[in-house]
C-alpha cells in the first residue's frame, strides 16, 4: 500500500500481475498451508474486519498474522504484500455477490438512485475506501460485477456508452463527496472529543460580532436553518442530478444526431 500523500492509499501499486492471478484465481495456491483452515479468502476477510473496525492504518501483515494466530512470514505463501492485499480488499467490498443477475432496468432513474444509494452505504460500511486513491484500479471479478449492473441499469437512457460511464462517474463522485463530508465529521469529534454542536456553538459570540459589521451582507441573511442538521443534502443532490440527467436524455431523444 504505497502512500500518495498524507493518509492516502493508492491502489494498483504492486505487482499487478499477481494481483490479478489471485483475484481471478489463475495462480496454484500453496501445495501446504502453514496451518489447517488458513487461505486466501480468510486473509482478505480478517483485512477487511479490522479496517472496517480500526481503518486501513492498522492492516499489517504482522497485525494480520497476529489476528490469524499465524507467524507473519506464512501470509506471504498467499499474498506477496499489503499493496496486492488492498487490491483483493477493494475487490471483495465493491463487488456484487457471485450469483447475483444482472438485467437492464426499465427505470434508469431507480437504477441511478440504487447505484447513488449503494455507493453511500458502501461507504458508511467501510469508510476506509475514503483513504483510497483508486485512480488505478485493478479489475478484478467483484469490481467487473459491480460495473455490470451499473451498467445494465442505465442501458434505457439511451447514452454513448463513454456517457453512460459519465453518468457512473457523476453520481459516484457525488456520493464520495457527501460520505466524506459525513464520515469526516464522525472522525473529528471522536478524534478531539468535542461534538460537532460544540464546536460550532464555541464560534457563536465571534461569527455573530463578524455578521453584524456589514461585511458579509449574504452570510448575515442566510435563514436560520441554512446549516441544519435535518436538511438532507444527499437526497436534494441526487434529485439535482437525475433532473440534470433527465434533461439530457430527452435532448437525445429529440434529436439523436
Amino acid at each position: 500500500m504505497t502512500s500518495s500523500g498524507g493518509d492516502t492509499t493508492t491502489s494498483g501499486s504492486g505487482d499487478i500481475v499477481r494481483s490479478l492471478e489471485l483475484l481471478w484465481g489463475t495462480e496454484t495456491p500453496p501445495s501446504r498451508g502453514p496451518r489447517r483452515g488458513l487461505s486466501l479468502e480468510r486473509i482478505v476477510t480478517a483485512a477487511v474486519e479490522l479496517a472496517d473496525a480500526e481503518g486501513l492504518g492498522a492492516v499489517s501483515m504482522r497485525r494480520l498474522s497476529t489476528e490469524l494466530g499465524v507467524g507473519t512470514m506464512s501470509l506471504y505463501r498467499y499474498v506477496p504484500g499489503k499493496a496486492e492485499l488492498l487490491d483483493l480488499m477493494l475487490d471483495r467490498v465493491q463487488g456484487l455477490p457471485p450469483d447475483t443477475v444482472v438485467t437492464e432496468q426499465a427505470d434508469w432513474r431507480a437504477a441511478v438512485e440504487t447505484l447513488a444509494r449503494g455507493h453511500l452505504a458502501l461507504y458508511r460500511r467501510h469508510p476506509w475506501l475514503l483513504k483510497v486513491n483508486q485512480s488505478r484500479t485493478v479489475l478484478g471479478p467483484g469490481t467487473l460485477r459491480g460495473l455490470e449492473s451499473a451498467l445494465g441499469g442505465l442501458r434505457g437512457m439511451g447514452l454513448s456508452d463513454p456517457e453512460t460511464l459519465s453518468v457512473i462517474i457523476a453520481v459516484q463522485s457525488f456520493v464520495g463527496g457527501i460520505a466524506r463530508m459525513e464520515i469526516e465529521a464522525v472522525e473529528a469529534a471522536r478524534e478531539t472529543g468535542v461534538s460537532d454542536e460544540d464546536f460550532w456553538k464555541s464560534q457563536e459570540p465571534i461569527l455573530a460580532r463578524a455578521m453584524e459589521g456589514g461585511r458579509f451582507p449574504l452570510m448575515a441573511q442566510l435563514s436560520e436553518d441554512t446549516f441544519s442538521a435535518e436538511f438532507d443534502h444527499f437526497a436534494f443532490g441526487l434529485r439535482c442530478l437525475v433532473e440534470g440527467f433527465e434533461a439530457v436524455v430527452a435532448r437525445r431523444a429529440a434529436d439523436p444526431s
